[in-house]
């Protein structure tokens, strides 16, 4: 069981649960209408989340020393995909509001923060005596 939670891709999902049902609590006792989906917010971040931990694996398991660089470029390209992601709402007549960037930006910062820690894990594991 402790290696299957070793697993970036495992941790990622079992981390997006409790995120989820968190926010969907939150947006569904406050009622707030979202101008970008539930659904659609999620999975930008699941897929990034996958795509980031995807690249920092293999520049891990091939140039050892390169991982934190990896991990600041895939963070760069997360946060221009988020802009493209956001831009359409943007762009549009009708502005989505302050809470809806919010619906956004939280669980984006949430996941960052995950990700980092994840890499500093990757980095610096633990040496056993």
């Amino acid at each position: 069981m402790k290696n299957i939670l070793r697993n970036p891709f495992v941790s990622i999902l079992i981390f997006s649960t409790p995120i989820i049902l968190i926010h969907w609590g939150i947006d569904s006792f406050f009622s707030i209408v979202t101008y970008y989906s539930f659904i659609s917010i999620y999975a930008f971040h699941i897929i990034s989340a996958f795509f980031v931990a995807g690249i920092i694996q293999w520049i891990h398991a091939n140039y050892k020393d390169y991982a934190g660089f990896a991990f600041m470029g895939t963070s760069l390209f997360k946060m221009l995909a988020a802009i493209l992601f956001l831009l359409p709402g943007f762009l549009s007549d009708d502005k989505p509001s302050f809470t809806n960037i919010l619906n956004f930006f939280v669980p984006y910062f949430i996941y960052l923060v995950f990700e980092a820690i994840q890499v500093i894990k990757l980095i610096n594991p633990k040496e056993t005596n």
